[in-house]
This record gives C-alpha cells, sequence and structure tokens, in this order.
C-alpha cells in the first residue's frame, strides 16, 4: 500500500484500498494489503488499518459476499471446478477468519487504544455476523449465534500474560445484553477447562482475568427481565435457551463451579468468598452444589474461614444444609487475632446470628462466652465495647449460663477449670467456670469499658443490646467521641470569699475589688 504523505495519509489510502475492493471483485487483493497495515509498528495506522476492516467486513456481511456454510479449505476450493463466484465468497471468507485473529492479537497491543478499537470491533462483528449468518440453520427457527468468534473475543480477554483488566470493564458494557451474557458463560467456561487442562501451574494473571470477567457476570432476578438482546431478531422463539432464566441460571453454575474446582491462589479465594453470599449463591440453580468449595475454604483457618462464614449461613439457614462439626470450627476461629482482621464486623454478625438460637445446649454458650472473655483481657478498647455487649447478649438468650455471672463458691483463679486449649468446647469445662475476666475489666484505663463491664453487677435486662452499632468501631472514633464530650463540672467545697478580708462590708470592700 503506497501511503500518503502528511496528516491523515494512512486513512486515505486504506479509505480508497476499501472503497475499491467494496466496488469491484476485481480489486479483492487489495484485502492483502489492508491487512498487512494490522501488523504496523505505528499505532495510529493500526487504528486506520482496524476502522478499515470495520468497513470492509461490515459491509461484506451484510452485502451477503462471505461463503456461508461449513468453510471448505481455500486450496481445495480454489483448485475445484466451482463458479467464480463461490470461489470468491470461500477466498474472503478466509480473508475475514485472517482479519478476526489479528484482531484478537491486537488485544494484546501495548496501546490501550488499539485494544479498546479491536475490541468494539470484533464486537460489531459479532453482532453482525448475527443478523447475517455465517452458518446455515439446521431446521427452520432454529437459533444461531457466531459462537466461534465470539469464543474468540473471550480467549483474547482471559490472557495468561497480561493483565487485562482495564479491557474487561469495556466489556462489562456488553454483558448488559441477555445473548451476550449467556454465551460468555459457556465461552468462560470452555476457556478455563482448556488453559487448566493438564497444566500443573496457571499463572496468578489468569485467575485474576478470570475472576474480573466472571465476577463481572450478573443475572436478573425474574424471567421476564430477559429481553436486551444484542444481536437482534425479528421474533423470539420459546424454543431457544438464551431466552430462559433456569438456562441462564445452569450456564452460571456450570461457569462458577467449573472454576471453583481448581486450586486456586488464596487472593482469589478471598476474592470468591467476598461476593459469594449476594452475587453468586441467588443465582445457581442449586446452591447445595457450593458446599464442597464452602467447607474446603472454612477448613483452611483465618480469614479465609471468616468470609466463608456468609456461604455457610445461607446454606445452613434457606438450604437446610447439616454440617456436623460447624460450631466446633467456628470455636475454633476465636483467637487473639479476630479483633484484629479486615473482616471482624462480618466474623462477630454471623457469630451473632450462629448464637442466637435458644436451642443451642448450654455448655456450647457457655464455652463462647468464656473463650471470649479470655480473649477479651488483651483485646483493644473498640474491640471491647463490641465483645462485652455480645457476651451479655448470649447470657441473656441462655438462662442456663447465668452461674457464670454468680458462682460465690467456684474455685480460685489460680484453678479456673475452663481448659483455653481444648478445641472441642464440649470438653472445656466452661460451664464449670465463672466470667471472672469481666470483673478484672472493670477496673479497664478506658472509662467506657469499665463501664460496660460493670453490667453484670446488676440484674440484667431483658431485652438485648444491639451490637450493630459497634461492630464498625474504630479507635479513632473512640478518641474523636472523647473530644466531642468536653470538661465536666466538677463540685468543690469550699466558701466564695464575699471581700478582701471575707468581710462583704467592711472598709477595704469599699476601695479594693476582687478581680
Amino acid at each position: 500500500m503506497e501511503r500518503e504523505p502528511g496528516p491523515g495519509g494512512a486513512r486515505r489510502a486504506l479509505g480508497r484500498l476499501v472503497e475499491a475492493v467494496l466496488a469491484s471483485r476485481g480489486e479483492a487483493n487489495a484485502v492483502f494489503d489492508i491487512l498487512a497495515v494490522l501488523q504496523s509498528e505505528d499505532q495510529e495506522e493500526v487504528q486506520e488499518a482496524v476502522r478499515a476492516c470495520s468497513r470492509l467486513f461490515g459491509a461484506l456481511l451484510a452485502r451477503g459476499e462471505l461463503f456461508v456454510g461449513q468453510l471448505p479449505s481455500e486450496e481445495m476450493v480454489m483448485a475445484g471446478s466451482q463458479g467464480a463466484t463461490r470461489k470468491y465468497k470461500v477466498w474472503m471468507r478466509h480473508r475475514y477468519h485472517s482479519c478476526c485473529n489479528s484482531l484478537r492479537e491486537l488485544l494484546a497491543h501495548s496501546s490501550f487504544q488499539v485494544k479498546e478499537l479491536a475490541l468494539s470491533t470484533l464486537m460489531k462483528f459479532v453482532q453482525l455476523e448475527g443478523e447475517h449468518p455465517l452458518e446455515k440453520p439446521k431446521w427452520e427457527g432454529n437459533y444461531l449465534f457466531p459462537r466461534q468468534l465470539f469464543k474468540l473475543v473471550v480467549e483474547g480477554l482471559l490472557s495468561s500474560e497480561e493483565d487485562r483488566s482495564l479491557l474487561l470493564s469495556q466489556f462489562r458494557e456488553y454483558l448488559e445484553h441477555d445473548d451476550i451474557r449467556y454465551h460468555t458463560m459457556q465461552a468462560a467456561s470452555d476457556t478455563v477447562a482448556r488453559v487448566t487442562d493438564g497444566r500443573p501451574e496457571v499463572p496468578l494473571i489468569f485467575w485474576n482475568n478470570a475472576f474480573t470477567l466472571l465476577s463481572s457476570v450478573s443475572l436478573p432476578r425474574q424471567e421476564g427481565d430477559l429481553s436486551s438482546f444484542y444481536v437482534k431478531h425479528v421474533e423470539l422463539s420459546d424454543k431457544w435457551k438464551v431466552v430462559h432464566l433456569k438456562e441462564h441460571q445452569k450456564a452460571f453454575q456450570l461457569m462458577w463451579l467449573g472454576f471453583l474446582k481448581h486450586q486456586l491462589p488464596l487472593r482469589i479465594c478471598k476474592k470468591v468468598l467476598v461476593i459469594m453470599h449476594d452475587a453468586i449463591l441467588p443465582h445457581l440453580a442449586q446452591p447445595s452444589l457450593m458446599i464442597d468449595f464452602l467447607t474446603r475454604a472454612y477448613d483452611i483457618g483465618g480469614a479465609i474461614s471468616l468470609l466463608a462464614l456468609n456461604g455457610l449461613f445461607i446454606l445452613i439457614h434457606k438450604h437446610n444444609l447439616e454440617y456436623p462439626d460447624f460450631y466446633r470450627k467456628l470455636y475454633g476461629l476465636l483467637d487473639p487475632s479476630v479483633f484484629h482482621v479486615k473482616y471482624r464486623a462480618r466474623f462477630f454478625h454471623l457469630a451473632d446470628l450462629f448464637l442466637s438460637s435458644s436451642h443451642l445446649p448450654a455448655y456450647l454458650v457457655a464455652a463462647f462466652a468464656k473463650r471470649l472473655a479470655r480473649l477479651a483481657l488483651t483485646a483493644p478498647p473498640e474491640a471491647l465495647l463490641m465483645v462485652l455487649p455480645f457476651i451479655c447478649n448470649l447470657l441473656r438468650r441462655h438462662p442456663a449460663c447465668r452461674v457464670l455471672m454468680h458462682r460465690p463458691r467456684g474455685p480460685a483463679l489460680d484453678a479456673d477449670p475452663y481448659d483455653p486449649s481444648e478445641e472441642d468446647p464440649a470438653q472445656s469445662r466452661a460451664l464449670e467456670s465463672s466470667l471472672w475476666e469481666l470483673q478484672a475489666l472493670q477496673r479497664h484505663y478506658h472509662p467506657e469499658v469499665s463501664k460496660a463491664a460493670s453490667v453484670i453487677n446488676q440484674a440484667l435486662s431483658v431485652p438485648e443490646v444491639s451490637i450493630a452499632p459497634l461492630l464498625e468501631l474504630t479507635a479513632f472514633e473512640i478518641f474523636e467521641q472523647d473530644l466531642k464530650k468536653g470538661p465536666e463540672s466538677v463540685p468543690l467545697e469550699f466558701i466564695p470569699a464575699q471581700g478582701l478580708l471575707g468581710q462583704q462590708d467592711d472598709l477595704c470592700a469599699q476601695h479594693f475589688t476582687l478581680s
């Protein structure tokens, strides 16, 4: 291709080539010149070549000048005795495939503008190819979608070598269309299976890209919400899977199960667990299938276990999941670090829900109360202001545990029967002990903590104290609250002076005043 000098020279040269190819089939070889510019090192030339390809093949698709059906090999058709029109259409269809492959490669270009343009052009081809299918329908009313081309797009987004989060954020706008979302789930499942097949170790970049794409998929709540389609159809058929919410839920479930069955990096596992309860479980056809992943995560320990609690809570309370050692493992999560982790508020909110049942045995509730009281001895003030009402609420719900507050003939502190190293709450002997830790905290240096610990000195009120406002309390907020209180007036025992020498009407008072 001869490039004109000056700005816009490549655009004008490519424009003439496109017009020539569209005007005459005899100029078809000019397509090679256009495709060659896609490999240019000049960013502006590449962008102009992408726009030229968009115009050229967009027009060819709309005019029906690409071969329709199972594409034969180019050499076989050219050597055969088929007509010139058939040869032209097969040849041009191969050039169209070369163009799509080159655009897919441009998704890895160093310039984000080129990536974005290549993505939008590929999605334009998806729309045009859906409206003018390049495959023959198997029967009348058969649903056709350019799956191979769209799979090429998804594979380009799920790179194993480069972070594509910015490009995926641009792709998110296409996921608002129901057909794009449905086929994205299918293509993502296939791509994850292909990349992980037979590979002992998958790059972290791939897992990040895959999670970014999967977490962007959000299903509608009701069947009637499936009405937005990227590929326009004259009429929607009830026989098509893409128009049924149940089919979307099945694809969504297969996508996540195929992703979560692998050994994910811990940082990806955390991200999945954070969105599990509100972005994944409500949209699954069978939420109980997540039990393996959640129990596996719950057994890891630390912050991973804390995050797994949310999903387990939904499965236990809404889907009747039976988890034999659940409370034993929940008890094991109570260690000094629980007051300092990022997800402290979520953990104690869920722990409060799990311990809210009045049918729990007294020894179990006593073990939790005693463990929390023991940990409170070294906890920061902002955590204590939440933990102390938490313990008192446990005693309110379970009157059988109030013996921990008042045991006049109990053992001495050096003979406390409670075993803090015991992993099984049933064997910890907490119900034989007492909450002497709360009495010790009544001498805490922070007055609010001392006040909260002194609640056990009187009979506990019947209504529980809501801990919701205290779950995310920070040391900074406590400091700000103390500053806003201001000085308090303190009564002093003294007689105010009435005059200079103590008498109101003496001679000195007539000539001197107190100031």
